[in-house]
């Protein structure tokens, strides 16, 4: 695997300058950058409350949370991140919901006449380098790395495989032509930049996005209000647009 030089790189938590006290600050994975952005408006507009998004890979979020960051919610890319901070009592037990299922798109960057129909593609001489978020900490990085080991082209693309640190600064490295193309979550592919397909699902593990709320915080009404409103009609028309389904879906 390779490892692009620090230039490349873009901060994998968006910490706020500062968080006052009657603001919800939701600790988010980075594949609901678009959607939450879309969303927040929204329900300050029918709450008239302030929410602060910090964005990073679904394992440094959670090891902020766990060492105090201020955080009132949790939205990670699974439910192994969730599990761990309710077992260790961060989180409260029981209020882990599975508020989404996510998926892969394989990607490449629009106008570059890269031609890639399936995940065998990868491993052809026309793409060079091969962009995943890390599997170490970002669940979207695993489950790509789970897909190429299933698709059986694992052992040939491994010395292609450039690790972002979240699957958003995955995205960045097509959309800059750092690499040729790209796994990544769905929600991030719609880019006008990039062109992408699905992965076949059968390739990987289902991608159970979890919620949790943080044990210490001083809003958990508000943070309740919040994943409702995700979940329900106009926050789910959202979340639906960038690709992710109902937990009750098949």
């Amino acid at each position: 695997m390779i490892v692009l030089p620090a230039v490349l790189a873009v901060a994998s938590l968006l910490l706020p300058p500062a968080i006052v006290q009657d603001t919800l600050t939701v600790f988010a994975a980075s594949d609901l950058q678009l959607p939450f952005g879309a969303i927040v408006p929204m329900f300050e507009r029918v709450t008239g409350q302030k929410v602060v998004l910090v964005f990073g890979s679904s394992g440094a979020l959670a090891a902020q949370i766990e060492r105090g960051a201020p955080a009132d919610i949790f939205f990670s890319a699974d439910q192994g991140y969730v599990q761990q901070l309710v077992d260790r009592e961060v989180l409260y037990r029981g209020s882990d919901q599975v508020y989404a299922l996510g998926y892969l798109s394989l990607v490449t960057r629009r106008g570059s006449g890269l031609m890639l129909r399936t995940l065998g593609d990868l491993a052809g001489s026309g793409v060079v380098r091969i962009a995943i978020a890390n599997p170490a900490h970002a669940p979207y990085g695993r489950a790509a790395q789970q897909a190429m080991r299933r698709a059986g082209i694992w052992e040939l693309v491994e010395p292609k495989v450039v690790l972002g640190e979240n699957v958003r600064q995955a995205v960045q490295f097509v959309t800059t032509g750092a690499v040729e193309a790209g796994i990544i979550a769905r929600s991030l592919a719609g880019a006008p930049a990039l062109v992408a397909i699905p992965v076949d699902p059968s390739l990987y593990d289902p991608i159970l996005q979890t919620a949790g709320f943080v044990r210490r915080t001083a809003r958990l009404e508000l943070a309740r209000r919040f994943l409702a409103f995700v979940t329900d009609t106009a926050g789910w028309a959202v979340m639906q647009r960038y690709g992710f389904a109902r937990p009750t879906s098949p």
